[in-house]
């Protein structure tokens, strides 16, 4: 097995992940590559040599917080990272956040389209603040999303705004700095230490166009990630090694900087 770890993929309790994929491919528009269940995500991994994965939960509402955090700690491996959630309106954050960090959790999912929320908005920032002082992750869906209108709700200027006034939060930007986004990124971000992961980018992107942001970036803050089952493992880890970025740059992205980042919580 290789030393790869893919910091963002999905999953779903066997009970609920037919009628799970069903939805979210409607409302997005997109075909998923497997079922959604967590024994499809580790023959994937199997298959592609991926030694562990991040586990992505998203409460859509706060009383999702505690089957999220029950489904988390049974699936909770050497393997699988779960990065349960939490609702911003949840009046019990703190809690949730001490919860979450006693449990042994390295990091924290938020998706502001499916969470209705505005990434700079004030009324997050004592969350922030809490999953700052708990040292705990935060992966932050960035840029646009599929499924939604084009809300400029987590574009890299408001990326920028969370991370100047908290300059010790340990958030990760998904999709190469904000999905869809890539010129605000390589305008805005690329360059700067903050975190990027490049799921469902490289899909997208031009070979010439990735390159030029990820090289820009400082290497030790760039992830693999796949956002699988919305693009496969492999696909996606072909397209990167497709890239030729040399094998220093491709060892700290496949590995290096996600498990030195995981090992500070």
């Amino acid at each position: 097995m290789n030393n790869i770890i893919d910091f963002h993929t999905h999953a779903f309790p066997d009970e609920l992940a037919a009628r799970a994929m069903r939805v979210l491919e409607k409302e997005g528009g997109i075909d998923a590559h497997h079922d959604g269940r967590l024994s499809s995500l580790l023959a994937s991994m199997d298959r592609c040599g991926i030694e562990k994965s991040i586990v992505c939960s998203i409460a859509t509402k706060p009383s999702q917080y505690q089957p999220i955090l029950n489904w988390s700690k049974e699936i909770m491996s050497d393997r699988i990272l779960p990065f349960p959630s939490l609702h911003p309106d949840d009046p019990d954050y703190a809690d949730r956040v001490r919860m979450i960090k006693e449990e042994g959790f390295k990091g924290i999912k938020f998706h502001p389209y499916y969470q209705d929320f505005v990434i700079d908005d004030q009324r997050v920032f004592p969350i922030y603040e809490k999953i700052a002082g708990a040292g705990l992750i935060v992966l932050m869906h960035t840029g646009f999303d599929f499924a939604f209108d084009r809300e400029r709700i987590a574009d890299p200027k408001k990326i920028l705004n969370v991370v100047e006034r908290f300059p010790e939060l340990k958030i990760v930007t998904s999709h190469l700095g904000a999905w869809d986004d890539w010129d605000e990124v390589e305008r805005l971000l690329a360059g700067r230490s903050i975190y990027m992961e490049i799921s469902y980018a490289l899909d997208l992107l031009s070979k010439e166009k990735a390159r030029g942001i990820i090289l820009k970036h400082p290497r030790e803050y760039l992830l693999f990630g796949t956002d699988s089952p919305w693009t496969g493992q492999e696909a996606t880890l072909s397209l990167f090694l497709d890239l030729q970025l040399g094998p220093e740059i491709e060892r700290a992205v496949l590995y290096d900087n996600a498990a030195r980042l995981l090992n500070s919580v």
